[in-house]
């Protein structure tokens, strides 16, 4: 699996098009539409990205996008709206928690089908503290990206929890239950 390596100035250029979109929402009602000018090639090519708001260390928004849908500019522009304003776990951010929001950004891999005839293969397969797990069953469907390890370090427990996050039972198997593998560049 390779990964996109974004520079320091561009890291910064999202993170600021983050905030802003943050900002700009809570008196627009919508993302902010980033300038585009001076934009290097690689925010905008296609590229998929989750934006996850915390304050205090405490999740308080997270929403994303496994596969590009348009520039990752626009992406982190809307993902970050979205994280603060419509993550249904949540009521929207309020004004006064804006100075107090940590926005991490996720730049997600393309998605890996993982082939697995069991619990076990699943297990073994997974890389700890490196890939994110998409778990699909229909109609339930959930993830955790991979800095969800810092706090369920056991595959057993990770896999459990992403489970009842999807609505399943811990111990759930299926013939339909399907897993995608994806890795991050976390800033």
């Amino acid at each position: 699996m390779t990964g996109m390596r974004l520079t320091g100035e561009e890291r910064a250029i999202l993170r600021r098009v983050a905030k802003d979109s943050i900002r700009d929402g809570l008196e627009a009602g919508r993302p902010v539409d980033p300038d585009r000018s001076g934009i290097t090639p690689a925010l905008e090519a296609p590229g998929a990205a989750f934006v996850t708001l915390n304050i205090q260390g405490r999740l308080r928004g997270c929403i994303g996008n496994f596969e590009a849908r348009g520039p990752l500019l626009q992406d982190v522009a809307r993902n970050a709206y979205s994280a603060a304003y419509m993550d249904y776990r949540f009521s929207p951010v309020s004004e006064a928690e804006l100075p107090h929001l940590e926005v991490h950004i996720s730049i997600l891999s393309p998605l890996e089908p993982l082939v697995v005839e069991n619990r076990e293969d699943l297990l073994q397969s997974l890389e700890p503290g490196v890939d994110g797990l998409l778990l699909e069953d229909p109609p339930h469907r959930s993830t955790f990206l991979p800095q969800v390890w810092d706090s369920l370090e056991d595959p057993q427990d990770f896999l459990g929890e992403l489970l009842l996050k999807a609505g399943l039972s811990r111990d759930h198997w299926s013939e339909t239950l399907r897993f995608h593998r994806y890795r991050v560049e976390e800033f």
